[in-house]
């Protein structure tokens, strides 16, 4: 009988999406590790050994990496995403937090990398973690078209599973705001069943 598989250790982090009045999203180029020499948004691992809540560390890491000081209050949870066996080295569970309204802060090189602004458009040019490329970056987009018509106060809510341990990446959507009643809703939600349905068998490795 073989040995189990050795556990990956289990982490648990923020991701803050802040938008300029043009709409544009701020990112971080990482010379890091995780996702290094990718862009992502800024955020960071929870400080649980102070308690430190999902919210607190959202607004932390703003602080730390964007030099922002923004309330409790503008930063709406919209998203959480687990994903098993990320590059192989650890499970993530991560709170997605949009920034209601716009903010600013000059493009700079940080201790993490370059945060810069960048178009919606432009996203799907630049390095991405293919897990943000095929499923986040779709998943937000969709859940926020209202909020950015200016339809709805806030990003509809989803929570997504990645399962990143196998040599083809697979995901469920647990929850989607969008599942609920209402034509528009419902609309909304065929255009999420049909990305998964299109990239169900597409492979990272």
């Amino acid at each position: 009988m073989s040995d189990p598989a050795p556990s990956l250790p289990y982490k648990i982090a923020c991701l803050c999406d802040l938008r300029d009045q043009q709409g544009r999203v701020l990112l971080l180029h990482r010379v890091k590790p995780p996702n290094f020499d990718l862009c992502s948004p800024i955020g960071g691992k929870l400080d649980m050994h102070l308690g430190e809540s999902p919210t607190e560390n959202a607004k932390r890491e703003i602080m730390e990496e964007a030099g922002i000081d923004l309330p409790l209050s503008r930063l709406a949870l919209a998203g959480m995403i687990s994903e098993k066996a990320f590059e192989g080295r650890g499970h993530w569970l991560i709170f997605y937090y949009r920034v209601l309204g716009s903010v600013w802060v000059e493009p700079q090189d940080t201790r993490e990398g370059r945060l810069d602004w960048h178009r919606p458009e432009e996203i799907e040019k630049l390095p991405l973690p293919e897990t943000d490329r095929r499923i986040i970056w779709p998943l937000i987009r969709t859940h926020a078209a209202d909020y950015e018509a200016g339809k709805a106060p806030r990003p509809a809510f989803f929570s997504v599973h990645i399962d990143c341990s196998g040599p083809t990446m697979t995901w469920i959507v647990d929850q989607s705001e969008l599942a609920g009643p209402g034509a528009a809703a419902g609309l909304a939600w065929d255009k999420v069943e049909s990305m998964l349905a299109a990239q169900a068998k597409s492979t990272v490795r």
